[in-house]
């Protein structure tokens, strides 16, 4: 038989038998693992039979074959989501040892259980012409670098007071590297949540509702398999963070900040390459909120859409539009007395993706300012972007599983990162989170 009738045997053969993709598991597993396999096989059994061979043998091995290596596949793409998921997961040893030792330190030295700020710099904390910023990140390194950019790419320095909101558990590390190692003249905050005036206890509630709300939305959501897409989803949802009460703190800024009426937010995993007063200075036309990727109108997204963060088969976001451009967080100028004018607060739907993001995407639409581009530049733990435009641009967000601290941080992202941070400090030194000079 030619390799055209054999061609069309297979095709009539496929065609009167629609249950071969039901094949025996055992066969499937049993078929060769390549076509060279197979051909040595059925040149084995032309040997055996003088010549003869029997086609719809052929056919039922070469279809076990191709299901063998389509479930491998299917099988190796999991694997390394998996794998991939498990590496952005982790914490590096050096940014544990740093934890430990700076813990330490509180313990021992009195400087580092020093006041943060000075009691001479607290009335900068509530003083409306200085420029504030927001951090809400219980990751002492990226704070570090965070805050070391920003002071250092800051026309005056002295005007930036940075709010440090962190955890319990992280508190006293983090106190110990800003107490150790002041941004002066900029004046650095930071406050554990066991610090706060909760009153009557509404504000943490709120929050632990939104909490529950997403969790018991995304295992209904997450239930169902299927596709390697949804096997990643299910690893997204299954990280730490997702159900993290700082996580959810971003949307409650208000409650944390009541004597601000104006405040820059900041995500941990960025760096600050210009002055931020332009920023600090948009006006936001009423709006609560000015960030990057909120422009309306047709043309490219910046970065997602809403399709791709809500669950549009949720009747809750039938008013909404899939196609328009989503804005995220990551660098973002926030007016809390608009925010506080407004009633509007996040409502039990089912999210499509796990963050404080999704609620807030309903919540202010139609209060978002787009502010010029250049002032972030996204997903640098997904690749590496173009030379000019990070040279441009104002703020580098590492969004993205490769988050510089990493070990699979992309190397030349991962040095210009690590370039604010004091190399010859003794406890980067220590812990190996920089090399030895």
């Amino acid at each position: 038989m030619g390799p055209w009738n054999c061609q069309e045997f297979m095709k009539e053969w496929r065609r009167t038998h629609r249950a071969a993709t039901l094949l025996d598991p055992v066969v499937v597993e049993a078929a060769p693992d390549s076509l060279d396999a197979l051909m040595a096989e059925m040149g084995a059994v032309l040997a055996s039979y003088d010549g003869r061979l029997d086609m719809e043998a052929v056919a039922i091995k070469m279809m076990a074959m191709l299901l063998k290596m389509d479930r491998k596949v299917k099988s190796s793409r999991v694997r390394a989501l998996f794998n991939r998921h498990l590496a952005s997961l982790g914490v590096p040893k050096s940014v544990h040892c740093l934890t430990l030792r700076l813990a330490e330190e509180f313990a021992v030295n009195s400087a580092a259980r020093s006041p943060v700020p000075p009691p001479e710099h607290a009335p900068r904390l509530t003083d409306a012409s200085c420029l504030h910023v927001a951090l809400v990140t219980d990751n002492v390194l990226a704070a570090a670098v965070a805050v070391a950019s920003a002071a250092r790419s800051a026309a005056d320095p002295g005007r930036l007071v940075f709010h440090v909101v962190t955890d319990k558990k992280s508190y006293v590390p983090m106190h110990s590297w800003f107490a150790l190692h002041p941004a002066s003249p900029a004046v650095v905050e930071v406050r554990g949540l066991h610090q706060f005036d909760w009153r009557d206890g509404g504000v943490i509630a709120s929050v632990m509702r939104t909490v529950e709300e997403v969790q018991r939305s995304s295992l209904d959501y997450h239930r169902c398999g299927g596709s390697a897409e949804r096997e990643h989803r299910r690893l997204e949802a299954s990280k730490p963070s997702t159900f993290s009460l700082l996580n959810y703190l971003k949307i409650h800024l208000p409650e944390f900040f009541p004597e601000l009426g104006r405040v820059m937010l900041l995500d941990d995993d960025v760096v600050v390459r210009k002055d931020l007063t332009g920023l600090w200075e948009q006006d936001l036309d009423g709006n609560i909120i000015g960030a990057v990727g909120a422009h309306e109108g047709g043309g490219v997204c910046i970065d997602k859409t809403f399709g791709d963060r809500l669950n549009f088969s949720d009747p809750a976001v039938s008013g909404l539009l899939s196609s328009q451009c989503a804005w995220s967080w990551g660098v973002s100028i926030i007016d809390l007395d608009a925010w506080r004018r407004t009633n509007n607060r996040e409502s039990g739907f089912r999210l499509w993706q796990m963050a404080s993001l999704p609620p807030a995407l309903i919540a202010f639409d139609g209060r978002v300012q787009a502010i010029e581009p250049l002032w972030h530049l996204p997903g640098l733990g997904w690749r590496v972007p173009d030379p000019e435009l990070a040279r441009l641009s104002a703020v580098l967000h590492f969004s993205g599983p490769r988050k510089p601290w990493l070990e699979v941080a992309f190397p030349e992202l991962r040095q210009l990162w690590l370039g604010h941070l004091n190399a010859s400090d003794s406890f980067l030194q220590g812990c190996g989170v920089v090399e030895w000079q």
